[in-house]
C-alpha cells in the first residue's frame, strides 16, 4: 500500500530526526509540530492517517487536546507517546480517546508497529486471508467433489461459511465472486447428494442418518428435563449458519457456547413442514393420520402453524412425559417485549419455548419493501440487518435474563434460506402451491432436470391433498415461476431471499447450546 500520512507532535521534535529519516525511508509523508496549539490548528486544516502526541509537554499536554483532536478529526488514530508507565496515566489516555501508547525511549519497532496496527492493519489482514482462501480453494474443492456422506457436507458446509464471513470481514472484494461460485458449485453437488439419499433417510427403519427436526425433543430436551434440569429452547425462525455466526459475538457476552452442531431441515423446507414436525416429535405425514385436526394442507385456508403447542404438548403426553411446558410465540417487537415483562411466570415452567420469527418476517419484507432490499442487497447486508435488529430486540434482552437465571438454552431453527436468481417455468392446474422453492399439485410440467421430484410423497413422510400429487424441489439458486406474466414475476422475485427447496442454506441448520457464564 501506499505510505501513510503520519503527524507527530513533540516538544522535542528535533531529537526525533532520526525516527522520522526512518519512516521517510519506508515510504510514509511524516509532517510535525512541537507544541499543542500549533498541533490544532495544522489540523483544522489537514488531515492525517496517524498521530504521534507527546503527553508531557509544556503548556498544553498531549493528554490536555484529545478532546480537541477528537472533535476536529474523529476517526484519526492518535498514539499517546509517554514516559510514564503509571497505570492511572495510562487509563486516562485510554479513556480519553487514545488509539495507543508507546514508551520513551522511543525505537523504530515500535512506531512502525503502531502505524502497522492502526493504518494498514485493514490491507495486511485483507491480503493475508485472501491468499490463505486462494490456498485454501483448492483442497476444499477436493472435499466438495469428495463429500459422499451428510457428515461429509457438514463439514463442507462450515468450511463454506467460515471463508465467506472471514473475507467478508477482512474487507476484501477481489475473492467475492470466487467464493460465491464455489458455493454454488457445492450446492449443484448437494442436490444430487440429496436425490440419492434423502428419501433413504426418511424409511421407519432406517438407523444412520442426520438429525432431523422431528429428532430433536426426544434426543435433546428429554435427556435434561429427565434429570429434572430446567431447559429453555428459542427457535429463530429462518436462522442461518451465517446469521448465527454474527449473532454469537454478542450472545457470548452473556452466555458461552457449549456446542456448535449442525442440524437438518426437512423437505419441504418450509415453516408450515419443518416447523410442526419440530414440536409434535413426527413427520407430516404422522401428524396428518394421528392429529388430522391440527394439520391443514397447503391449498386449505388458515394458519398452518397455529397448533405447535398443542402438538409439543401431545409428544409430551405420548412419551409419559410430565413436564411443565412454558410456550410463547413472538411475532412483532411488542410481543417480545411482553414476555420479557411477564418472564416471572415463564420462568415457572421447567421446559421454556420462545419462537422468534423476525428473521422469516425479515426475508419476506425484504421480498416486499423497496427500501428493505436496498438495506440488504447482498448476504453481507443481510447478516449485518440480522445483526442490527438483534442488537436492540427484545431477545437479547430475554437471553440476558436466562443467562442470570442460569438456565440452559438451545437456539435453533426450523429452516434456512437461500438468494434466488435463477428462474425455472413450471405449468400445474389451479390447485397446485404457489411457493417459489417447491410445488405440490398434479400433472405438473417442469424441467426434470433441474428439480428433485417425488411422485411418492409418502416416501418422504409427506401428506398429499390429493392421490395423484407430486412434490417437487428446486435446487441451488433456482425458483419455480409461471409462463403467464412471466418476465414481471422473474424480476420481483429475483435475488431475493426464500426457503422450501434444496441447498446447504436451508437444509443445515446451526443447532447451538449455550449454559450461563
Amino acid at each position: 500500500m501506499n505510505g501513510a500520512k503520519i503527524f507527530w507532535v513533540d516538544d522535542e521534535i528535533d531529537l526525533l530526526r532520526v525516527h522520522i529519516l526512518f519512516l521517510e525511508e519506508k515510504g510514509h509523508a511524516v509532517e510535525t509540530a512541537n507544541n499543542a496549539d500549533d498541533a490544532l490548528d495544522i489540523l483544522k486544516d489537514r488531515s492525517f492517517d496517524i498521530m504521534f502526541l507527546d503527553e508531557n509537554m509544556p503548556g498544553k499536554s498531549g493528554l490536555d487536546i484529545i478532546s480537541d483532536i477528537k472533535k476536529l478529526r474523529p476517526a484519526l488514530p492518535v498514539v499517546m507517546v509517554t514516559k510514564n508507565e503509571d497505570e492511572s496515566t495510562m487509563d486516562d489516555a485510554i479513556g480519553s480517546g487514545v488509539s495507543d501508547y508507546v514508551i520513551k525511549p522511543v525505537n523504530p519497532k515500535q512506531i512502525l508497529l503502531a502505524i502497522k496496527k492502526h493504518v494498514e492493519q485493514a490491507g495486511l489482514i485483507t491480503q493475508k486471508t485472501t491468499s490463505d482462501y486462494q490456498r485454501e480453494f483448492m483442497e476444499l474443492g477436493s472435499e466438495i467433489s469428495a463429500a459422499r456422506t451428510y457428515t461429509d457436507w457438514v463439514e463442507v458446509y462450515k468450511k463454506l461459511v467460515f471463508w465467506e464471513l472471514k473475507l467478508e470481514a477482512s474487507d476484501g472484494k477481489t475473492m467475492d465472486e470466487v467464493i460465491k461460485m464455489q458455493k454454488e458449485d457445492a450446492n449443484t453437488l448437494f442436490a444430487k447428494f440429496i436425490k440419492n439419499e434423502y428419501l433413504g433417510w426418511m424409511k421407519p427403519d432406517v438407523t444412520k442418518r442426520p438429525e432431523m427436526p422431528f429428532d430433536f425433543i426426544r434426543k435433546r430436551i428429554f435427556p435434561l428435563t429427565d434429570k429434572g434440569e430446567k431447559v429453555c429452547v428459542l427457535m429463530i425462525d429462518n436462522l442461518r449458519l451465517d446469521q448465527w455466526k454474527t449473532l454469537q459475538p454478542i450472545i457470548n457476552k452473556y452466555m458461552t457456547t457449549a456446542s456448535e452442531e449442525i442440524s437438518w431441515s426437512m423437505l419441504p423446507t418450509a415453516t408450515q413442514y419443518a416447523r410442526n414436525a419440530f414440536f409434535a416429535g413426527l413427520t407430516p405425514l404422522e401428524i396428518s393420520k394421528r392429529y388430522p385436526q391440527y394439520w391443514l394442507n397447503d391449498d386449505e385456508e388458515g394458519g398452518k402453524n397455529q397448533y405447535e403447542e398443542v402438538l409439543l404438548n401431545l409428544l409430551l403426553e405420548r412419551n409419559r412425559r410430565k413436564v411443565k411446558v412454558g410456550y410463547e410465540k413472538v411475532l412483532n417487537n411488542k410481543a417480545g417485549v411482553r414476555v420479557n415483562e411477564n418472564i416471572s411466570n415463564l420462568l415457572e415452567n421447567q421446559l421454556i419455548v420462545v419462537v422468534y420469527n423476525f428473521v422469516d418476517i425479515l426475508s419476506h419484507a425484504r421480498t416486499e419493501m423497496k427500501l428493505i432490499r436496498e438495506l440488504a442487497d447482498d448476504e453481507s447486508a443481510y447478516r449485518s440487518l440480522t445483526l442490527t435488529w438483534f442488537e436492540h430486540s427484545p431477545l437479547l434482552e430475554l437471553i440476558k435474563i436466562l443467562a442470570k437465571e442460569k438456565i440452559k438454552t438451545f437456539i435453533t431453527t426450523d429452516h434456512g434460506s437461500v438468494r434466488i436468481s435463477n428462474a425455472l417455468k413450471v405449468i400445474g392446474d389451479r390447485e397446485t402451491t404457489t411457493n417459489l422453492r417447491y410445488k405440490q399439485g398434479r400433472n405438473l410440467s417442469y424441467p426434470r432436470n433441474r428439480v428433485f421430484e417425488i411422485t411418492k410423497p409418502e416416501d418422504a413422510g409427506l401428506p398429499s391433498a390429493t392421490l395423484s400429487a407430486s412434490y417437487i424441489f428446486t435446487q441451488n439458486n433456482d425458483f419455480l415461476a409461471y409462463p403467464n406474466n412471466y418476465n414481471h414475476y422473474v424480476n420481483y422475485y429475483k435475488d431475493t431471499f426464500q426457503h422450501g427447496g434444496v441447498s446447504l442454506e436451508e437444509l443445515l441448520l446451526p443447532l447451538i447450546t449455550l449454559v450461563p457464564k
